[in-house]
């Protein structure tokens, strides 16, 4: 079995956690063991780190409508320098992309992994709740 590159962000705490190379090492390519993952990969990222809340915030954000970095570093009264980070992070784990990248403005959609994943993120921030976040928009 091949396992995918991770993010360097992923690979450095599953390095920190033997437990968590052990799972990842037994994935198969089936559904469950696929929505066990992306489960502890949001967890990782959004109630596992400092910068969780402003993930989820941005991810709530963009689940309402797709925006450009500038327009994110506007809505959540976040340092546009902190925005890109976060972003960029989101981007490497495959839960954000940007259409047009490298352009200027360039705009920022959830990927259909994140739009699945959307129940998770309310129920981790359910648990968590450190810090209000968007509520979850149904259109």
């Amino acid at each position: 079995m091949r396992i995918p590159q991770l993010s360097p962000i992923l690979s450095e705490a599953l390095h920190r956690n033997p437990v968590l190379t052990a799972d990842l090492g037994r994935l198969r390519s089936d559904s469950h063991n696929e929505d066990k993952h992306l489960k502890r990969l949001l967890w990782y990222l959004l109630g596992g780190t400092r910068g969780g809340p402003n993930r989820a915030e941005i991810i709530k954000t963009l689940q309402n409508r797709p925006c450009n970095a500038n327009q994110l570093a506007e809505t959540l009264r976040v340092d546009y320098k902190t925005i890109q980070h976060h972003i960029r992070i989101l981007e490497e784990n495959g839960l954000v992309s940007l259409a047009n990248k490298g352009s200027y403005g360039a705009v920022l959609f959830l990927t259909a992994k994140m739009e699945e994943a959307l129940p998770i993120l309310d129920e981790i921030w359910g648990k968590i709740g450190k810090r209000k976040i968007s509520a979850t928009t149904k259109e």
